[in-house]
């Protein structure tokens, strides 16, 4: 007879799960797991238009301090895949912009994102799959 695990449990071995595939593809680009997080945000924001990307929204979407932000931006930095610049609008700001390496990372992080979520779903019925996003983007609402 199998034992039963509690949700909670469930949840986190799921979490792990796609955390760690999801960190053995940043690590095949030189990068954490959190340093794609926020090269993914830069990526995205940039790419819906926002007209400057700085240090202070990166640490309110990852909900960080501003000295891990710091670390996180001049790493990024010198590994080629962002920019930072004296800001146009507030000079108490610097633009962080993706580089030509990083631009559109977003995208690929979505596609990698699917892949793992496919593998993981693989058993599913089209109806299970569509019954998984509807039960967890209502937990996701109940959680705000």
């Amino acid at each position: 007879m199998a034992v039963k695990m509690p949700l909670g449990l469930r949840i986190a071995i799921i979490d792990r799960a796609f955390r760690r595939k999801m960190d053995e593809w940043a690590e095949e680009i030189g990068i954490t797991a959190v340093q794609l997080r926020v090269l993914g945000e830069v990526s995205l924001m940039e790419d819906n238009g926002v007209e400057e990307v700085n240090q202070k929204d990166l640490e309110h979407i990852e909900q960080v301090t501003h000295p891990t932000m710091t670390g996180i931006i001049k790493r990024l930095e010198a590994k080629g895949f962002l920019i930072c610049a004296p800001s146009e609008n507030d000079r108490r700001y610097k633009k962080i912009s993706c580089t030509e390496k990083s631009r559109g990372i977003h995208k690929e992080i979505a596609k990698k994102e699917a892949l793992v979520v496919k593998d993981m779903c693989k058993d599913f019925t089209p109806e299970q799959k569509e019954a998984f996003l509807q039960m967890t983007e209502m937990m996701l609402q109940n959680i705000s």
